[in-house]
């Protein structure tokens, strides 16, 4: 069934790169997720006047694994910036993802850890593959977007300039 959802998931994602626009939303668009406790987040729970880092994962994603240790080790660019990690996983995964590749970070009070359990986010925010790393500015415009875990420097670069 796993295989199956994945494949799914690859295919929506090459579709959305192929059909849809073909460039990650360049504002914030406006959504639904749900924190872990099943409790709903949307746009209006983001405080104003922050830096908005978004990364789309799949907890079994070797590329996924590593970028967000990477951002862990980086936490301190990280620090004043606002940090939605959202997955189509469920909890459990979610959970066991944070604890082996970011255990510090999971318990950050910036890092909110959210389920897209309507399948909102490739619609809306048209990633173009795992891991999808989205930096908005205060003023919810897209300043850069990644989806290589090795240009995690560039986010942090990024971060410094617009801080």
């Amino acid at each position: 069934m796993k295989i199956i959802l994945l494949a799914s998931i690859g295919v929506l994602l090459m579709t959305c790169k192929t059909f849809a626009q073909t460039t990650p939303a360049k504002t914030l668009p406006q959504f639904e997720f749900s924190r872990l406790n099943q409790s709903t987040f949307t746009n209006k729970d983001l405080p104003p006047g922050k830096i908005l880092f978004f990364m789309f994962f799949d907890s079994d994603c070797d590329h996924c694994q590593r970028t967000i240790h990477e951002i862990e080790q980086e936490y301190k660019c990280f620090q004043q910036t606002i940090i939605c990690l959202v997955s189509l996983d469920d909890k459990n995964k979610i959970n066991h993802f944070m604890s082996g590749y970011a255990p510090r970070l999971k318990a950050q009070k910036n890092v909110v850890l959210l389920q897209d359990t309507k399948n909102q986010f490739i619609a809306m925010f048209n990633p173009l593959r795992y891991p999808a790393m989205f930096l908005y500015s205060k003023d919810k415009k897209l300043i850069d977007y990644e989806d290589n875990e090795l240009t995690v420097f560039r986010l942090v670069n990024t971060i410094r300039k617009n801080g």
